[in-house]
């Protein structure tokens, strides 16, 4: 069976994409005339593991605004052994210091001054990078740390080092869970800002492309659904994309080239597989359910996303729309009915696929993210953030016609 006529079903219209390259500049200044607002420091040279890359896209977008000076950091020998060796020993340092210590990276002495110093750190340990930057609290006017994965269940565990976070004068969770318990833990508000895409990256439009992937899954993924998955792939020769290596600990060669990849597979899937962060490590979530990464990437490629919706306030909010996610059996007993009941109802496949990528357009870019992340911090949208809005609209219209 060829590929992409799987299901006996026709996928929604596709043409080849355009996609706009990112922005890359290092700490030489903002573009134009126009100063730099925001101090950007980024462990982009060294720290560049999958689950990171979606980040890093984030300060690109960032950036490309010209109101940004981005800091790239770089290691000194023997960086990882210190790393390793400070994050073992904080979760005992009785005395609290170690969170404020240089962890093995080279020292950058900031001269000028700036509104806003913006800290995005992927994982609870990449705030050290900060103690690398010298004088940057006599330099920044205000200062943002920005942690996206922490978990409630392990805030005890951290309480020795949460407390160098009050350096900061707000500080910001990717979780909405940790929000309201991190806040009580420190004795002031910490603000919940999810995650988000670069949809001008993984949008299928104005030219969306050839649909010749059936079913794509990346990263977790629950084993009874990857199971039935692989059967139908094998008696209806589907062509199903999934990953045979473990992930976790991969780095990529170049994050901008990783999130090029995974956008132009994913632009070129119907079917597109979900489920709440974590959910298949739920020692670790301790029933905390929360709206991951691959909810936006699947919606700004304009898939149809298939598995489970997260049960909680922030994605009610965020994807209040019929269908956004599909429902699958957590067993997969109905993965063949529910695929090949959406597959033979092509004007339904398009309307969905339709409505997910004009959604994400208009509601889960970064820039999105960054409007509200710099309203925490006082300021204002740049003008390169709403240049990039009014483009974003402008192919949403396109998408609704």
């Amino acid at each position: 069976m060829k590929a992409g006529v799987a299901l006996d079903g026709a996928g929604p219209e596709s043409r080849p994409s355009l996609t706009p390259a990112p922005l890359d500049r290092d700490a030489s200044g903002g573009l134009g005339s126009r100063p730099p607002r925001i101090c950007l420091p980024s462990a982009r040279r060294f720290e560049r593991l999958a689950f990171q890359c979606g980040y890093l896209e984030a300060q690109d977008v960032l950036t490309a605004s010209g109101d940004v000076d981005l800091i790239c950091l770089e290691v000194e020998p023997g960086f990882d052994r210190k790393l390793r060796w400070m994050r073992r020993l904080m979760y005992h340092d009785v005395s609290r210091r170690l969170a404020f210590m240089n962890p093995g990276v080279k020292g950058v002495r900031l001269t000028k001054d700036y509104d806003v110093l913006v800290l995005v750190c992927a994982s609870y340990w990449d705030f050290l990078y900060v103690n690398a930057l010298e004088g940057w609290q006599d330099h920044c006017r205000t200062s943002i740390c920005w942690i996206d994965e922490l978990w409630a269940a392990d805030l005890p565990r951290y309480r020795y080092w949460l407390p160098s976070l009050s350096r900061f004068d707000h500080v910001i969770v990717g979780l909405h869970g940790t929000a309201v318990p991190l806040s009580d833990m420190m004795g002031r508000q910490c603000h919940y800002v999810p995650s988000g895409v670069d949809t001008l990256r993984f949008s299928p439009y104005p030219d969306p492309p050839e649909r010749v992937i059936d079913i794509c899954s990346i990263g977790r993924r629950r084993r009874e659904i990857h199971e039935a998955l692989l059967h139908l792939a094998s008696s209806k020769g589907l062509f199903y994309v999934y990953d045979s290596l473990q992930t976790n600990g991969s780095q990529a060669h170049d994050h901008r080239q990783h999130r090029e990849l995974f956008a132009s597979t994913a632009k070129r899937s119907r079917f597109f597989i979900v489920a709440p962060g974590k959910a298949d490590a739920p020692e670790e979530t301790r029933g905390q359910i929360e709206v991951g990464f691959r909810y936006f990437e699947g919606l700004a490629a304009g898939t149809v996303m298939v598995g489970q919706a997260p049960e909680c306030e922030p994605f009610h909010e965020m994807f209040d729309w019929p269908d956004a996610v599909v429902p699958l059996r957590l067993d997969g007993s109905d993965v063949a009915d529910v695929l090949g009941g959406l597959a033979h109802d092509p004007e339904r496949l398009g309307e969905l696929s339709r409505r997910n990528a004009r959604q994400a357009l208009l509601r889960h870019d970064w820039t999105h993210r960054w409007r509200r992340v710099l309203e925490i911090a006082g300021l204002g949208p740049s003008p390169g953030l709403e240049a990039r809005e009014q483009s974003l609209k402008a192919i949403a219209a396109l998408v609704q016609s």
